[in-house]
């Protein structure tokens, strides 16, 4: 395997970290008003969040910085391209970020849900942007001889992408409400589990209408297994949730975002950003750094990333604990 093609699965790879991990802080804190009714049992939501959450987002920032040195053409042409959808998407992190760090600054309701409703919104942002803006790339945009993108805002809106974006805010709002049951207990994991069990149908019948218009538009013979593996995974996760089994229903929910990215990737390679015009597209070819770049970053990639595996993989065990919201006390915060 040529270290370019390598370098375009290991992206894949992290961008299936992020939207697993990210995905359910996102469904989180989309759900928080709705599963925490009082301020004990908002906190206790944020609180199933409070150790991971920036953890979560490592992935995402490892995935543009492995794009910029990997691709540098891409990256190049994708920000400045989708510079409107991404800057929204960065002030809803921040914002979120900000309202998870300061919400329990101080012991005033006003205060207190103010923050809630930055949270929820810089939850809603992005779940709704990353897929219409995953749908874009896959579709293809206008892009002219020099690989500038020509396109505007509005263009971005398409049908497909509108589709693809409601799919991934299904995708993560049922995987946050799976989420809260795993790690709640008594009537939080009771209500969580009644808005998971609502959401089950919804979230397989868009995905799969997105999966399907995916493959059969843009993508390629060899994804049609993997668009039946999203299939089968989102409807194990609803059975299994149906049976109050949240454990498993997390984990089939994980393995079908996880499918949704290989469907993605899958379908753009051996592109990187499509053109309307096939002959101004990106590939992986024309996109990629020099293969000195390449091996060096490879290199890297080897001796430092089972380190940042092995460290994240302990901080959800030592955090595995379910939250109450007996246990909490109004002093604590969400970190």
């Amino acid at each position: 395997m040529e270290l370019n093609t390598l370098w375009f699965c290991l992206i894949a790879v992290l961008w299936t970290g992020y939207l697993v991990l990210e995905g359910f802080d996102f469904g989180v804190g989309m759900w928080l008003s709705v599963l925490g009714r009082t301020p004990a049992e908002r906190r206790a939501v944020l609180r199933t969040i409070g150790p991971v959450w920036d953890g979560n987002e490592v992935w995402l920032l490892t995935a543009g910085g492995a794009t910029f040195a990997a691709f540098p053409e891409w990256y190049a042409t994708l920000f400045s391209g989708f510079y409107l959808p991404l800057f929204l998407i960065l002030v809803a992190l921040i914002v979120r970020g900000i309202g998870l760090e300061f919400r329990s600054k101080l012991e005033d309701p006003t205060w207190q849900r103010r923050w809630e409703q930055a949270i929820q919104v810089g939850s809603w942002i992005p779940a709704l942007l990353w897929g219409v803006a995953f749908a874009n790339i896959v579709r293809g945009v206008p892009l002219d001889a020099d690989h500038q993108f020509t396109g505007t805002f509005l263009g971005l809106l398409s049908p497909f992408a509108l589709l693809g974006g409601l799919a991934t805010t299904l995708l993560f709002l049922s995987h946050g409400a799976v989420f809260v049951a795993l790690k709640t207990q008594g009537t939080l994991r009771t209500r969580a589990l009644g808005w998971a069990k609502r959401m089950a149908l919804p979230t397989l019948g868009v995905s799969g209408a997105f999966g399907l218009w995916t493959q059969v538009r843009y993508s390629v013979a060899w994804t049609w297994p993997v668009l039946g593996f999203v299939a089968l995974a989102l409807g194990a996760a609803a059975l299994s949730v149906w049976r109050e089994r949240e454990g498993w229903s997390f984990t089939f929910s994980c393995l079908a975002i996880a499918g949704v990215v290989v469907l993605l990737f899958g379908s753009l390679f051996p592109d990187v950003m499509p053109a309307l015009e096939p002959a101004h597209s990106l590939t992986v070819q024309n996109a990629s750094s020099t293969p000195y770049t390449l091996r060096i970053m490879t290199y890297v990639a080897v001796a430092l990333v089972p380190f940042v595996l092995a460290y994240q993989g302990w901080t959800y065990w030592v955090f595995r604990q379910r939250v109450t919201v007996d246990e909490l006390t109004p002093a604590m915060g969400e970190g």
